[in-house]
This record gives structure tokens, sequence and C-alpha cells, in this order.
């Protein structure tokens, strides 16, 4: 067989290397992207003690509609303890996927096996105090346990909740979850990344996001601005677009090959949180169009 009967098979294998390297997006991805963005499986976050409406239940329910999203992450205050089981009730009306539920409450464990729900449950690492470097894992481990086991118990997943200090480091939750995970069997233990929480973490994300990607259950978005301007208590919120630096950290986890649950946040008191989900969404368009 001469050479040249070997060049149309040649050129398809490296067509084929070419589409998967690490370089930035590729055709490839393309499906994946535009699932991962989809606005009916983006996850709506913060828009519960946040909404300058402070919208009802069914009222909450149908702007999530509105806005042509189908999952919420329930954030609440002790005024919507009484109504957790409404809120239940008119996401199942409408369609929308109770996604994850802040920190506990035992009011919440009735309305699991009731309701047909399984929330992730999202909470931030103990303090574990002024202790040796070498225990501080162990130590915020054990602290988790009860809660570890309460939703091994009722079939929920643990997403720990980056929230600065020492358990809001990204190395440091990727360990807690390692050691949870080898030492405890609890596979169902992972990490949720907030961008609004990891202006820090700018510097070094590629590293830092290395760390918890196995891990990762969810990653809620935002525009971020120079961490220095934050220190000082300014554009920490920030809709998506109009930061600096966003863009090039989507771009990084799509690279990293992150496809999972993506969040959107209101978490601005002054605003009605469907205009703040909507600057979000629109932002976020723009920039994933741009990214391709």
């Amino acid at each position: 067989m001469h050479k040249s009967e070997n060049l149309p098979s040649l050129l398809l294998l490296l067509m084929c290397c070419w589409m998967v390297l690490p370089c930035g997006l590729t055709f490839a991805d393309d499906s994946d992207v535009n699932a991962m963005f989809k606005r009916d499986r983006l996850v709506a976050w913060c828009i519960v003690p946040f909404d300058a409406r402070k919208r009802t239940p069914k009222q909450r329910a149908e702007m999530v509609n509105r806005l042509g999203m189908s999952r919420v992450a329930y954030d609440w205050r002790a005024e919507h303890v009484p109504t957790f089981e409404e809120e239940v009730e008119q996401y199942k009306k409408h369609g929308i996927e109770f996604f994850a539920f802040w920190s506990w409450h035992d009011a919440l464990e009735p309305l699991i096996a009731k309701h047909g729900i399984q929330p992730q449950i999202w909470l931030m690492v103990p303090g574990v105090g002024d202790i040796a470097d070498s225990e501080k894992v162990r130590v915020a481990a054990e602290r988790l346990r009860p809660m570890v086991e309460k939703t091994a118990r009722l079939g929920l997943r643990l997403g720990l909740y980056n929230h600065g200090g020492w358990g809001g480091e990204p190395e440091n939750l990727a360990a807690v979850c390692k050691h949870l995970r080898e030492h405890f069997k609890a596979e169902h233990v992972g990490i949720v990344y907030n961008f609004h929480h990891g202006h820090e973490h700018i510097e070094r994300f590629p590293a830092a996001f290395h760390a918890i990607k196995p891990y990762l259950f969810c990653l809620n978005l935002n525009g971020m601005a120079e961490p220095a301007s934050v220190s000082r208590g300014q554009n920490k919120i920030l809709p998506i677009g109009q930061g600096l630096h966003e863009k090039s950290l989507i771009k990084e986890v799509l690279r990293q090959g992150y496809r999972g649950p993506i969040g959107i946040l209101d978490h601005r008191n002054e605003l009605d949180a469907e205009k703040s989900l909507m600057q979000n969404l629109k932002g976020l368009d723009a920039l994933v169009d741009d990214l391709r």
C-alpha cells in the first residue's frame, strides 16, 4: 500500500486529536456548554431574603418560571420557616426543582419524604479555632460528622460552602472532603464554590479550581471586580459581565472540563430579584457567546 493511501485516515486522526486539545473551547465541547448554560438548568440562588419585592412562595415560583428557570437553591431566614412547605409545594406546582437548601432546619426533614425532594444541603465548614494546621482538617471533619451522617440517612448530598476564613479556602475544602470520603465513606459530601466569596482566589484560580473540581456539586457565578476594591467594601456583588475577571474565570472552568450545575444570584437587597436575575442572565448569555 502506498503512503498516500493512508492520508485520509491520518488526517482524520489529527482532526480528532485537535478537537480534544485543552487549549480552550472546541467544537467537541459546544453541546455540553450549551446544555450547562441553558436557562432551565441554571440555579437561582440568594433570591429569598434578598428580594426587595419580598415575594411570597407563589410569587417567587411564578417569577422563576417567567425567567425560564427551573431550579432554585433556597436560602431563608427565621420568618420563612412557617412557609417551607408552601415553598416546596409551589415549586412542584410550577415544575421547579428544589435544588438546594441553605444550612439546616429540622422543619425541612419531614418535607423530604412527604414531597419526594432531595435538595443538596449547603453548609459552611465549622470554625476550627487556633489549633495546629496539621489538626485542622481532622477537627473540621469531626465537627461536620453529625450533618454528614444526617444527610447520608436522608439520602441527600452535603455541599461544603466557601464563605471566607480557613474553611473557605479551596484547598482546605478539598482536604476536608477527601478526609470525609476516606474515613467516613462520605461520598455524598462535596463542594459548592461561589465566585462572590472567592475574590482572593483570582490570582491562583487555575490551581484553586483544580483542587475543588473533583468534589464540585455547584458553581455560583458573579461579576468579579479587583480584589482590592472588594476589600474596601465595594463591588463584591456585580452582575455577570460587569466585572473584570469573570470571563477569564469561566473560561478556565470550561477548560478544566467542569460541566456541572451553574448558579446565578440576586444577593442585592435594594433590587427586585427578577431584575437582578435578568441582569445576570443577559450578562451570562453575552459572555458565553463571546467565549465560543
